[in-house]
């Protein structure tokens, strides 16, 4: 699992999965791993699935990158308390998984909260074979 910030901004953390390295097959077999994770968790709150994929490419101007062959994010909320109206600037939260020829490449954005973003970094690491 890597840190990293993407386009000078957005703290992100990465985990690159070659397929050797897990049992999922697809985006969806790794998604569905992680909606089990979140389904079982005592906060989080499934929300949906959304194709990027197929949104993008289907778009007059939409572009993918040819080493893309799939992706699509998970959407789930942390939120346990709701203090600030502003707090929903950074809800719900989202996991991407793109998949490519020889491995998936698994990404979040950081969170505010230590506790959701550990429980995001074990999930994620949770796709990988011990």
């Amino acid at each position: 699992m890597q840190q990293i910030t993407v386009m000078d901004k957005y703290p992100v953390f990465k985990l690159e999965l070659a397929k050797s390295d897990t049992r999922l097959k697809n985006v969806d077999e790794v998604l569905s791993h992680l909606e089990d994770k979140i389904l079982s968790h005592p906060v989080a709150k499934y929300i949906g699935r959304f194709d990027h994929y197929n949104h993008t490419t289907c778009l007059e101007v939409g572009k993918v990158s040819e080493d893309i062959i799939d992706a699509k994010n998970i959407i789930f909320c942390f939120g346990k308390e709701l203090l600030k109206p502003e707090v929903l600037a950074i809800r719900p939260r989202s996991i991407g998984v793109a998949e490519m020829s020889d491995g998936f490449v698994i990404s979040f954005m950081e969170a505010p909260n230590k506790d959701a973003n550990n429980a995001m970094i074990d999930w994620v690491k949770s796709t990988k074979l011990s």
